[in-house]
C-alpha cells in the first residue's frame, strides 16, 4: 500500500541571531545529532515527510539556509550575494553555537556541498553522511549537467538570469514545480520566502551561479575539487541514495561518487526533489542505515 506524501509541516522552528540575522530550524528530540540540510530554492520543508522515520533515533536539526525558508534575508544584497562561503559561515555558526558533536549528516543539492566541505575541515566531529543528487566535485564540462536543464542553467548564468530569477521566479515556478510534482499548497510553502520580486529572489540565481563547471567560479571549483579529494578517502560511513531515473548525479558523477569507501548504496524513484516522490524509501533506508551505525 502506498503512503500518502503530506503537505503538512509537523514542527516548530526555532529562530538563532547569526550575524544579526535570524536564523530558522528545527531542533527535536535527543542524542546524537541528524542534520538534513537542503539546497535551491528549498528549505526544511523538503524533509517533512522523512523526518519522522528517524526522529526518535537521535536530536532532529533542521535549518533553512539564509535567505531560503523562514531564515532572514540578508540586509543588503546584489549580485555578490548568497554565495556559497556566506551560505557556509551561517550555516556553521549555527551548528557551532549549538555544539554540536558526532553528526550523521543528510544532505540534498546544495546542502551536500555544504557538508561535504565542513566535513573535510572537522572529520574528527562526523558519524556519518547520508546525500542524494549532490555535489559530489566539479563538473569538467557542460556535458556532464544534464541535457535538458544545460540551456537554461546557462541563461541562469548570463544576463538574463535577472529577468529569468528575480522576475519570474523561474526557478521555483518551472525547475522546482516541473520535478517535484507539487500539489498547491506544498508549493504555496515554497513560494513564499520568494513572493516579493528581486533581492528576495536573490538566493535561488546567485545558487546556480555557483555550480562549478567548466573551472567556473574558481573558488567553488576549489572547493568542490578539495572535498572530493577528502570524500574519497575518508572511512566514516555514508548512504548514497541514488536516484532513477536522477538529474545531477548521474554519468560520470556518479561513477566517481560510487568509488567512495565505506559506503552503501540504495536506488529511489525520482529525477532531483525526490523527496517530494519518494519520501517514505528515503526514510526507511536512511532509518536501517542510522540503526546499523549502533551495530
Amino acid at each position: 500500500m502506498t503512503r500518502d506524501i503530506s503537505s503538512a509541516f509537523p514542527y516548530t522552528k526555532k529562530f538563532l541571531d547569526i550575524r544579526g540575522r535570524r536564523i530558522a530550524y528545527v531542533d527535536e528530540g535527543s542524542g546524537d545529532p541528524i542534520i538534513f540540510l537542503h539546497g535551491n530554492p528549498t528549505s526544511s520543508y523538503l524533509w517533512r515527510n522523512i523526518i519522522p522515520y528517524v526522529e526518535d533515533r537521535g536530536r532532529i536539526i533542521a535549518p533553512d539556509l539564509i535567505g531560503m525558508g523562514d531564515s532572514d534575508k540578508l540586509q543588503t544584497s546584489g549580485p555578490d550575494s548568497y554565495t556559497f562561503q556566506e551560505h557556509y559561515d551561517y550555516l556553521f555558526a549555527l551548528i557551532d553555537h549549538l555544539e554540536l558533536d558526532r553528526l550523521t549528516f543528510v544532505v540534498h543539492d546544495w546542502g551536500s556541498a555544504l557538508s561535504f566541505h565542513w566535513a573535510s575541515l572537522n572529520e574528527s566531529r562526523v558519524k556519518a553522511i547520508v546525500y542524494m543528487e549532490a555535489i559530489v566535485g566539479p563538473l569538467e564540462t557542460w556535458e556532464d549537467w544534464p541535457e535538458v536543464a544545460r540551456n537554461i542553467f546557462q541563461a541562469f548564468r548570463s544576463k538574463a538570469g535577472e529577468e529569468l530569477i528575480l522576475q519570474k521566479n523561474v526557478f521555483v515556478e518551472r525547475i522546482l514545480a516541473t520535478d517535484g510534482n507539487l500539489s498547491e499548497p506544498e508549493m504555496a510553502v515554497y513560494r513564499k520566502p520568494y513572493l516579493q520580486e528581486g533581492e528576495h529572489r536573490r538566493p535561488t540565481l546567485t545558487w546556480p551561479r555557483q555550480i562549478p563547471i567548466a573551472g567556473e567560479p574558481a573558488d567553488v571549483v576549489n572547493i568542490t575539487e578539495n572535498y572530493a579529494r577528502f570524500m574519497s578517502q575518508t572511512q566514516f560511513p555514508k548512504l548514497f541514495i541514488n536516484a532513477d531515473p536522477g538529474s545531477i548525479l548521474v554519468g560520470r558523477q556518479r561513477d566517481k561518487a560510487r568509488l567512495w569507501p565505506n559506503q552503501t548504496e540504495v536506488t529511489v524513484k525520482g529525477g532531483h526533489f525526490i523527496q517530494e516522490i519518494s519520501p517514505h524509501d528515503i526514510g526507511v533506508h536512511i532509518r536501517r542505515f542510522i540503526d546499523s551505525l549502533e551495530v
